[in-house]
């Protein structure tokens, strides 16, 4: 099978293209920094176009990696394919976000391409059970306990993929601007609090799309944060630079384990 990486913002790309030889797609107006792979420019106006390109190239696989915003369109720049398909499209972005991404993996399959997750490309960027850097407090599990049950509740809403919780107050939800901008208000709100971030999938997610991520910046800023401790799901979340994670953790005292 040929392979196309869907590229957004950030260091997954580029992993994902140590799993084997892939053409990289990079919309309009969505920043990619890796290299080393041939590029396919599209427009979100022009699915059409894009799709006729992927196949001439013989691509029949795609992987979805990165963040990207929400498209805006330009009606006139729409072709043939992507006007009829705009009803649909409209009402998917009308959508919470699994809504839209579920759409959006359904149309391409539809279109004849199987759609991988980047854990199945990459199975080492996911952790399993068990402890990764220092070793979390009782009241640390606690708080991540409690931190899974806020966000296994607000789950069907369609809402984030992490909490902090600290001493069993819930201090911060992930919401729309992500999980940096979670963290630094927690950071000034409640400095020091020595609490939990849990980062996990939203309950019955498609992993193939929109898996939570953390990375060196993300224990930076958990402990900038007052945080001591960080969670994740084993298996669904990928750890970039996982070697770079651990020493930022060990250097900062974050203790980071894995939980179903």
């Amino acid at each position: 099978m040929a392979r196309a990486i869907i590229a957004g913002a950030g260091t997954l790309p580029a992993l994902l293209l140590k799993a084997g030889p892939a053409h990289l797609v990079a919309f309009e107006g969505v920043e990619i920094t890796c290299g080393g792979a041939p590029v396919i420019p599209a427009r979100f106006e022009q699915l059409g176009r894009l799709f006729k390109t992927l196949r001439a190239e013989g691509i029949d696989e795609l992987c979805l990696a990165g963040a990207m915003s929400r498209p805006r369109f330009d009606p006139s720049a729409l072709d043939e394919e992507t006007s009829a398909l705009m009803p649909r499209l409209m009402a998917a972005i009308g959508q919470g976000d699994d809504g839209l991404l579920s759409s959006v993996i359904s149309l391409l399959e539809e279109e004849g391409f199987a759609v991988r997750a980047a854990h199945e490309l990459r199975p080492d960027l996911v952790a399993g059970e068990g402890g990764l850097a220092g070793i979390p407090t009782e009241r640390q599990l606690a708080d991540a306990a409690r931190a899974r049950a806020v966000l296994a509740a607000l789950g069907p809403l369609d809402v984030g993929q992490g909490a902090i919780v600290a001493a069993g107050q819930v201090l911060g939800i992930e919401t729309l601007q992500g999980t940096d901008a979670m963290l630094d208000f927690v950071g000034r709100t409640r400095p020091g609090s020595r609490g939990v971030l849990v980062k996990r999938p939203k309950p019955g997610q498609d992993l193939r799309v929109d898996m939570p991520v953390i990375g060196p910046d993300t224990v930076r800023g958990a402990a900038n944060a007052g945080l001591a401790g960080i969670e994740i799901a084993a298996g669904g979340v990928l750890l970039l630079e996982r070697g770079a994670v651990l020493a930022e953790a060990e250097a900062r005292d974050v203790a980071i384990w894995a939980t179903p």
